[in-house]
């Protein structure tokens, strides 16, 4: 019988949960040629064109904009921060997930981290985040799910009692002509492209959840002190800018809120608070799914270098303690003394791994990228050089 031959494992792939899906495709067909950097300044353009432009345009043109009580367009700052700051964002933040997550698959293989018995299990795992990230159907339920629930919820909200430049008073469906592009296309739009976002999430959780199920070949003494996984906390700060524009959409509705309906800026801190935990959570609770095996690398690891530790320190002392008469000749300059400084490192590094694959660090800079849009809002109660103070006194 004839030896079976070894099976060759295709490259890993290029990893991407925003390279993919119809509305990616239509836009690429339309952009055509450029680069990165120019289809980024494209798709700014067009969804800028088709939710705030035309807006501004409409107000300007309808003779009830200027009326006496009416809220303005011009200083509608939650439809500014929405279509000027958070869309943009959203838009632009594909450009980083998709340069920072571009090479997980690869650093897992070729850190052997998955090792070639398995795979296999791994090139069907990222095939399948390929397939949820390129489905039509679901790009068309979140489309669906936009307007109906979208419009249901607006129906649901407060009735207006306030002439504004979308709508009269008297019930939520007397729009203005700008009004009827605000409720039908600008608010879906970003809602739309918002649910994306949340799809891609859910994409990189279960394809992390199926990573997690893989026997991983997590080193305890890898410098990162999360088994060689630390690459993982660092790609979620890719996720900044997404957060960065919810971030912003909750500044406009608080700045809103504050200014036109006389609320407190202060009965709004526990949910600004609330809302930068959650979402910081939100991006880095499922690496939390690799907690058994990495409790279980250090574990083991305690049980190899404290076991090779024993060995090594008893033959030290047994030559340099109980045998020192002998041999103090030769004890300036042995290399014994940094082999157990190096083996108390390496102890020390295992001892030190972390149970996930991310630290307070990480944390904190994601905690300061949601934030940061809610920062402005404290013009709203000090000067400039008392927020500027009091931020310092936060940071450092």
């Amino acid at each position: 019988m004839a030896p079976a031959q070894p099976i060759l494992l295709e490259e890993p792939p290029d990893f991407s949960v925003v390279v993919g899906g119809p509305l990616f495709q239509f836009l690429r067909r339309a952009h055509l040629e450029g680069d990165h950097l120019q289809l980024l300044r494209r798709r700014l353009i067009f969804f800028t064109g088709i939710t705030w432009l035309p807006l501004f345009l409409l107000a300007v043109a309808n003779p009830l904009a200027e009326s006496p009580g009416q809220i303005s367009f011009l200083h509608d700052i939650e439809v500014h921060t929405r279509f000027l700051v958070a869309l943009p964002v959203l838009i632009a933040a594909e450009l980083l997930v998709y340069s920072r997550m571009l090479p997980v698959a690869r650093r897992l293989v070729e850190r052997r981290i998955i090792l070639p018995e398995d795979r296999p299990r791994f090139y069907r795992a990222v095939d399948s985040a390929f397939a949820l990230r390129n489905s039509t159907p679901l790009e068309l339920g979140l489309l669906a799910a936009v307007y109906i629930f979208g419009l249901w919820f607006w129906n649901s909200r407060f009735a207006i009692e306030t002439a504004t430049w979308y709508a009269m008073p008297g019930g939520r469906w007397h729009l203005t002509p700008a009004g009827i592009w605000y409720v039908f296309l600008s608010i879906p739009t970003l809602q739309f492209i918002l649910l994306r976002w949340y799809v891609r999430l859910f994409i990189w959780y279960r394809f992390l959840w199926q990573v997690s199920r893989i026997d991983l070949n997590l080193i305890a003494t890898h410098p990162d002190r999360a088994g060689g996984l630390g690459f993982l906390g660092h790609i979620s700060y890719a996720f900044g800018p997404v957060l960065f524009g919810q971030g912003a959409m909750l500044a406009g509705l608080i700045a809103s809120r504050v200014l036109y309906h006389g609320d407190s800026l202060s009965s709004f801190r526990l949910q600004a608070g609330g809302f930068v935990a959650f979402f910081v959570c939100v991006v880095f609770s499922p690496l939390v799914m690799f907690t058994a095996q990495m409790a279980r690398a250090r574990r083991e690891g305690l049980a190899e270098y404290g076991l090779l530790a024993q060995r090594y320190v008893e033959g030290f002392r047994e030559k340099w303690i109980v045998e020192y008469g002998s041999n103090s000749g030769e004890f300036l300059g042995t290399a014994d003394i940094q082999s157990l400084a190096d083996l108390g490192n390496a102890y020390t590094v295992v001892n030190e791994m972390r149970l996930v694959p991310f630290g307070l660090q990480d944390m904190t800079r994601l905690a300061v990228a949601t934030a940061a849009p809610l920062v402005p809002l404290l013009l709203l109660v000090w000067s400039p050089e008392e927020v500027i103070m009091r931020v310092i006194k936060v940071v450092f």
